[in-house]
């Protein structure tokens, strides 16, 4: 798609955006057109869910594969009732929870949201946003918002509307600058469409929290490292890889200790072999590697600090250029297991040392 919008650029108060500006962006998206705007999770690029051409818009916007599902914003529980053919009990206890928030559930397609969204599936992702500018936007919009991150489609989510600006001006109407994004990662999305619950993608919400709703739930193999998923994906953020950034990622996972000395054995080779290597770390880690373009993403027993400044880390490690990445693992616990999916997803190749703790 060429870049031939001129995109509109607003500035609104996170907690009291201005009526005005939420109007005229909730009647671009009600005529059709594109919005960036921010959530508690990540930037969004919505348009009406129920539009198919807009929704298409979105693809084109970020050169997303087709087959990859959206997922639907609303703001209010009466438009789920709307969209889908039914609400399990344990669904509703998730909502009545979890909502607003970061967590998606995927339920049974009632066949009122544009075919595009679904990607051929029979089934609807939604979720209820926990920021005032993404509700007031719905709101204003009248429709329900498909929205996934608003960046092109591979690279790291945006947290900053000028992580969006950098990546798809003149390829929207309008962006709404709402501040910095708080979790940083995209939302847990659970699928209660069979009989069993199934963990699709991991986020803010936790297993553990999930499990205390629902019962027991299955982790979908898509989250093992390396696995490769047949057919089309259930959800965004399981066939492709996403998060990457534009020099190649090694990750290094495993006992600690260990992980700090992979990474200090491979920044050398490489930095004898002239490349420019960057260093992605725990933030107390940042003086063990010499010679590295060295960015701290969070101290090690913070995953929630890490999970807020990852895509930030990852775009900065873009600027400077580097020619190879180098990554230390996250313990796949809590919110850390979520941290860790990304990384995975971001990574050329993983190298595994051992076992995640000491």
């Amino acid at each position: 798609m060429e870049k031939n919008i001129q995109t509109k650029y607003w500035v609104v108060d996170g907690k009291e955006p201005d009526p005005g500006i939420i109007r005229q962006a909730g009647e671009i998206i009600r005529n059709g057109g594109l919005v960036a705007f921010p959530t508690e999770t990540v930037y969004g690029l919505g348009a009406s869910a129920l539009d198919d051409n807009a929704v298409e818009g979105i693809f084109r916007a970020k050169g997303r594969p087709q087959d990859n599902p959206l997922i639907v914003h609303v703001a209010d529980m009466d438009r789920v009732w709307e969209l889908v053919s039914g609400v399990p009990a344990r669904a509703a206890g998730l909502m009545e929870k979890f909502w607003p928030g970061p967590l998606t559930v995927i339920l049974r397609d009632g066949g009122v949201a544009a075919k595009k969204v679904t990607a051929g599936l029979d089934t609807l992702a939604l979720r209820m946003p926990d920021h005032p500018v993404a509700l007031a936007l719905i709101r204003a919009a009248g429709v329900p918002v498909a929205a996934p991150s608003a960046n092109l489609s591979g690279r790291p989510s945006p947290t900053t509307a000028e992580h969006v600006r950098n990546d798809l001006s003149g390829r929207l109407d309008a962006i709404l600058d709402g501040g910095p994004a708080g979790l940083g990662v995209e939302s847990t999305v659970v699928d209660l469409s069979g009989e069993t619950p199934v963990l699709l993608r991991p986020g803010g919400i936790t297993p553990g929290q999930i499990e205390s709703v629902t019962g027991r739930i299955l982790l979908d193999p898509s989250l093992e490292p390396g696995a490769v998923i047949p057919g089309k994906p259930r959800s965004p953020g399981m066939k492709y890889r996403h998060y990457a950034p534009a020099a190649p990622l090694v990750l290094v996972e495993g006992t600690p200790s260990r992980v700090t000395g992979i990474v200090r054995q491979m920044l050398e080779e490489n930095l004898l072999r002239g490349k420019r290597v960057g260093v992605l770390c725990r933030e107390e880690n940042a003086g063990l590697y010499p010679g590295a373009a060295v960015v701290g993403a969070g101290a090690g027993g913070e995953p929630g600090e890490t999970a807020s400044k990852l895509y930030a880390a990852l775009r900065r490690l873009d600027q400077l250029g580097v020619d190879l990445i180098l990554a230390e693992g996250v313990e796949p616990r809590g919110v850390g297991l979520a941290v860790a999916n990304r990384l995975r997803r971001a990574a050329g190749k993983i190298i595994n040392t051992g076992q995640l703790h000491e």
